[in-house]
């Protein structure tokens, strides 16, 4: 982050899911998960620059909302209303994370719009206060504003700092597909595989077990999303073929993630791939926690 009295840049890093375990539906609709997140070095940029009042925002990408629509937006307004702050701000995001693609491209957003307002109107609120305001704007935002290692329960929002997992490479593919995450769940019946228990997963998280890791991944919303877009299984299947250590479906889709020991065996396994020309790849590598 780089910031002086009136403007600061900060990185909005997307997420994966390295596990995702639905448990059941809650009373208030959410359904209740345990889901292990990850930070990715892909990441949006979000400017922010003092206004004397008022919230605008602008975005190189047109087909996205620019107002309330915008979760941004609607983190801004929410902080702003919260805390009774007169001034006001200007948001400039800059895309790189893929929309719709189960990265948490619009949670990050408002994640990274939190964490610099608190800074450009110097409010001083504790990481507990933004955590709230953050699990009002979506399951996801507590995570983005917290990122590196977490395991998500609740519906998402309850977060356990797991060990560092820095530094391993990440394929990301992410097809033309148009996956809706209300539909994935309300289509969820239960999965029928096996998962390895929580405290085996820390464990190896603890022990730094790459390999484990890699090979204990799951996510019972590809039970769901694959049967209706075969494409996501086939580049899967390419991945592994390409020498993964591991590969995923991220949240409800339609993103592939690849897993290797380092970034330059990332690029190595995505250059052995015959890509589709629609399919969008990225080279990454997982990131730890940053400072609020």
């Amino acid at each position: 982050m780089s910031d002086n009295e009136s403007r600061l840049s900060l990185k909005a890093h997307a997420k994966i899911n390295l596990t995702l375990e639905v448990l059941g539906k809650r009373p208030d609709g959410y359904h209740e998960v345990a889901m292990i997140m990850q930070s990715v070095s892909l990441h949006d940029t979000v400017t922010l620059s003092l206004r004397d009042s008022g919230i605008s925002l602008a975005c190189d990408r047109p087909d996205l909302p620019c107002d309330s629509g915008n979760l941004a937006f609607r983190a801004a307004d929410l902080l702003r209303r919260e805390v009774g702050v007169a001034r006001g701000v200007q948001i400039e995001l800059t895309k790189r994370i893929p929309l719709a693609a189960g990265l948490a491209g619009g949670s990050t957003d408002a994640a990274a719009v939190l964490k610099g307002l608190n800074r450009l109107w110097q409010l001083a609120l504790p990481a507990a206060e933004l955590e709230r305001l953050a699990a009002r704007l979506g399951s996801d935002v507590p995570f983005c504003l917290q990122g590196g290692t977490s395991l998500a329960t609740g519906r998402g929002e309850i977060l356990t700092a797991l060990p560092d997992f820095s530094g391993h490479g990440v394929v990301l593919a992410n097809p033309p597909l148009q996956v809706s995450t209300a539909w994935v769940y309300g289509n969820f019946r239960g999965a029928n595989q096996c998962r390895p228990e929580v405290s085996r997963l820390r464990q190896w998280f603890g022990q730094q077990d790459f390999s484990a890791v890699a090979a204990a991944l799951f996510n019972d919303l590809e039970s769901v999303t694959i049967p209706a877009y075969p494409q996501i299984a086939a580049i899967k299947e390419q991945l592994l073929q390409a020498g993964a250590a591991g590969v995923l479906m991220s949240g409800s889709g339609p993103t592939v993630f690849a897993l290797t020991p380092d970034p330059a065996a990332a690029g190595e396994v995505a250059g052995r791939v015959a890509w589709d020309p629609d399919v969008t790849v990225f080279i990454a590598e997982t990131v730890a926690r940053e400072e609020m």
